[in-house]
């Protein structure tokens, strides 16, 4: 019995931290067609990677969904003697659906 409670509560913790680890959805811009959301995203440092879900021109498309993907990090070499680098945020991967 105390090896079954055991499995459960492990089971428990590791589905709430698949869970948390879920990306949130970004809020597009309204109003505004898929080249322009993907634009905006692009000036503001981001790799957006597109998703299509029709062959619909961007600039007549519609954005579905906008997710976030992994940080985008850049090694930035320090004065060290020993060649340490930091890592520093650059952007984030940006995931746009269209139709």
């Amino acid at each position: 019995m105390k090896n079954f409670t055991i499995a459960t509560a492990a089971a428990a913790g590791l589905t709430a931290a698949v869970l948390g680890l879920a990306a949130p959805a970004i809020a597009a811009p309204s109003g505004a067609n898929a080249q322009d959301t993907i634009s905006s995203l692009e000036d503001q440092g981001n790799r957006v990677i597109v998703n299509r879900e029709s062959s619909t021109p961007l600039s007549d498309a519609s954005v579905v969904s906008v997710t976030r993907g992994p940080e985008i990090r850049q090694v930035v070499p320090n004065s060290t003697p020993n060649g340490d680098g930091t890592r520093s945020f650059s952007g984030q991967v940006i995931y746009v659906t269209v139709k």
